[in-house]
């Protein structure tokens, strides 16, 4: 990785984590409605396929643009609500805990496809093999020393922060 992606990519987690965390408790919280949560991922996922069309528009490849998987977790926030009986405490403590385990994976799971187009002009030429013909590189330790281990990681630690935060941005 070169040093932008190292930073970019502990901020994408983290950014990620707080952005769904932070609005969809907080959405859910001033509604009191479960499903709210899962809404509001829905819509911000458009927004990011757009914003991605848009960048693609511009010229940049396709799968060097990131767009979040919010969805799941939202939906373990709505349920962690739903199956309290509306308990915000248990919503910042489960719906945290199950939002720092699954929304920092998705993320590291999706910035893993995203190609370089640096590296991959430069250090990787084009093959003139066949493709069933190239070889492909063993992915062992991969995630050793890896930006997007440790974006993920600090994500799920600051999970249920977030969440404590969405609940009280409703003066609670």
């Amino acid at each position: 990785y070169t040093d932008w992606a190292w930073t970019s990519f502990v901020v994408f987690s983290i950014s990620q984590t707080l952005m769904l965390v932070v609005g969809a408790t907080y959405y859910l919280t001033f509604t009191g409605v479960p499903g709210t949560a899962t809404y509001y991922a829905l819509i911000m996922t458009v927004y990011t396929w757009v914003a991605k069309g848009a960048w693609f528009a511009l010229g940049y490849p396709y799968d060097f643009i990131v767009t979040p998987v919010w969805l799941p977790s939202a939906m373990l926030l709505d349920l962690a609500y739903w199956a309290t009986k509306k308990n915000k405490h248990s919503l910042i403590l489960f719906g945290g805990v199950l939002c720092g385990m699954s929304l920092p994976l998705f993320n590291m799971v999706n910035l893993i496809t995203v190609a370089d187009p640096l590296e991959t002009a430069f250090i990787y030429p084009r093959p003139t093999l066949p493709p069933y013909m190239t070889p492909i590189e063993p992915q062992v330790g991969k995630f050793y020393n890896s930006p997007d281990a440790l974006g993920a990681g600090a994500g799920a630690v600051l999970a249920c922060t977030f969440a404590a935060l969405g609940c009280k941005l409703n003066t609670w």
